[in-house]
Parts: structure tokens; sequence; C-alpha cells
């Protein structure tokens, strides 16, 4: 686990500035026409879904659990209540609602370049975090078994 977690760090700090980056992009395209109060309904409910799931994902975590990087803090807990009962990484499932939420509303056709970017970056960030937490929590291997990565019971 020492191993993996010195170089979780550089590691972690890259997935999370690909992550930020990308949504920043996806933001700014989308911006005009959210602006322009131009969004589709579908849109809106992807926006209003991803700060719904965010939230409550914050909310199950106890202060001082939740961290950016995909690598689990030390003296953490592993958290399987709220949103984390149906999938491991309700907050990577947030940050793919809003980013499909920008792709859907942005006019440039390379959003979606963008939005599967990020969708890449979060699924190595999730296969990074698991591993090291079936490094920290002997209960995480029989906690991934009965849970979905980002959707419920698809994905």
């Amino acid at each position: 686990m020492a191993s993996l977690l010195a170089s979780g760090h550089w590691i972690g700090s890259v997935l999370v500035t690909l992550q930020f980056g990308l949504l920043a992009a996806l933001a700014w395209l989308a911006a005009p026409v959210w602006l322009a109060g131009a969004g589709s309904v579908v849109a809106g409910l992807l926006l209003l879904t991803s700060v719904a799931v965010g939230l409550w994902a914050l909310a199950a975590n106890r202060p001082g659990n939740f961290n950016i990087r995909p690598t689990p803090r030390a003296g953490g807990t592993l958290v399987a209540h709220g949103p984390y009962r149906w999938v491991r990484h309700p907050m990577y499932s947030a940050v793919i609602a809003f980013g499909l939420a920008c792709a859907w509303s942005a006019v440039a056709p390379w959003a979606w370049l963008c939005f599967g970017a990020l969708v890449a970056v979060l699924v190595t960030k999730a296969g990074y975090e698991e591993r090291c937490m079936l490094q920290a929590h002997p209960g995480y291997a029989a906690y991934r078994e009965q849970t979905r990565r980002f959707v419920p019971g698809l994905f």
C-alpha cells in the first residue's frame, strides 16, 4: 500500500487536474446556452441530478473522510450508506451527470469529445481509487461485489 499511496499523490493530482480542466471546458462551452436560457429540459434535469447526488454524497461522508484525490485519507472509514449503498462513486456519478448536461447543451460538437475524455479520466480515477481502497479497507472487496461503480444496476 505504501508504494501505491506514494505514487498516488502524483497520479491523483494529474487525474484531478484533468478532471477539473475538462469540467471547466465543458461548463465554458455550455455557458452561452445556459445564460441565454436556451438549455433543454433534459440538460436541466441532468444538472439538477448532478447537484442533488453530489450534495447527498457529501452529506453521507463524515467531515474529513472525503478526499478529492483517489487515495483514502488516513483514518478514513468505508462509507456504505446514502448513495454509497447503490454506487461506489456517487460523486463521480454527479460529475458525469454535470458533464453530460454541459455536453448536451453545448453548441460545439467537440464538447462530446471533452465529455468522453472526462468519463475516461473518471473511470481511470475510480479504478485507481478502488485498488487503494482494497488495501486500506478489509470490507471493500465485499462492498464492491454488492454495488455498481457509477450507475445503480448498470455500471
